[in-house]
């Protein structure tokens, strides 16, 4: 981490809540002299993320959360979390999706950031299990009128989980039946050994069906979903076409992931010519 006086709230914290993760603990002094801001600057930044359920502090500093593989934060919760590297995963990842393809979102705060900007893209058939997402397509629709293009939207039944996902076999029963050019999953965690996993076991079922009627899966996750494991894995990475994510994710990763991933897009940064041509002649083909 480096000093900088500038550093928004939001990018204090990500860069303190990266510096706890990977060394296991930080000391308040330590981080006064890194970011460069006053003593109760940082405490202010700890009670944040502790209230977020993310750090736990300690007598002079703070330490991982060890949660559960069963734990599952509420929407809420999370969508204060990574907020400005979800932002760049959605304007990336929103640049797959050609006019008139049908697609699916699955539940989770990035597919959320996702669907604000898919509003704009024409004719497209949205299918979700989120209610969330539902609504952004809603409320845009309610807001223009009835005009052309806009998104066919159909939003699965099933039972209500923290995040906001249906699921249960009304939900698996109605994704079954349909078959979609994209999907793009949020996912609890991803891992070389676990894949692709949550900590919800309904939502597990259910993001196999989703994975299973897709011609093409996108995983969209935060840097920090990487390593994470919950309790029951829904797919392999061999299963997975893209994982679209943010420039924190380390060097090492990103080779695990480039061994079992066709196409890797971090976003901000370029990709070899020869995956970005290939990929933009299989979506005009779609």
């Amino acid at each position: 981490m480096s000093e900088n006086q500038n550093l928004l709230a939001e990018q204090r914290r990500t860069l303190i809540l990266d510096e706890v993760r990977r060394r296991g603990g930080v000391r308040v002094n330590e981080l006064t002299r890194r970011l460069g801001v006053s003593d109760m600057t940082v405490r202010r930044d700890l009670d944040a993320l502790a209230r977020q359920g993310v750090l736990e502090k300690v007598h002079g500093g703070a330490v991982p959360v060890v949660e559960a593989s069963t734990h599952e934060p509420g929407f809420e919760a999370k969508s204060g979390l990574e907020l400005s590297a979800k932002e760049d995963i959605a304007r990336a990842a929103a640049e797959l999706v050609p006019p008139g393809a049908a697609i699916a979102l699955s539940g989770g705060t990035t597919t959320f950031a996702l669907a604000h900007r898919l509003t704009d893209v024409p004719d497209l058939t949205v299918v979700t299990n989120s209610v969330r997402v539902a609504d952004v397509f809603h409320a845009a629709q309610r807001s223009s009128g009835s005009r052309q293009g806009a998104a066919t939207v159909v939003l699965t039944g099933g039972v209500r989980t923290p995040s906001d996902s249906l699921v249960g076999p009304v939900a698996d029963q109605a994704i079954a039946a349909l078959h979609f050019d994209l999907l793009f999953l949020g996912v609890h965690g991803i891992s070389v050994e676990a894949g692709l996993s949550t900590p919800n076991l309904a939502e597990a079922e259910t993001n196999r069906r989703l994975v299973q009627s897709a011609r093409r899966v996108v995983v969209v996750a935060d840097h920090t979903k990487w390593g994470t494991v919950g309790l029951s894995s829904f797919a392999s990475l061999d299963q997975v076409d893209t994982l679209v994510t943010d420039s924190g994710l380390s060097a090492e990763a990103r080779a695990e992931v480039s061994e079992h991933l066709r196409r890797l897009v971090v976003a901000g940064e370029p990709e070899q010519s020869e995956q970005s041509e290939d990929d933009r002649a299989e979506a005009a083909d779609a």
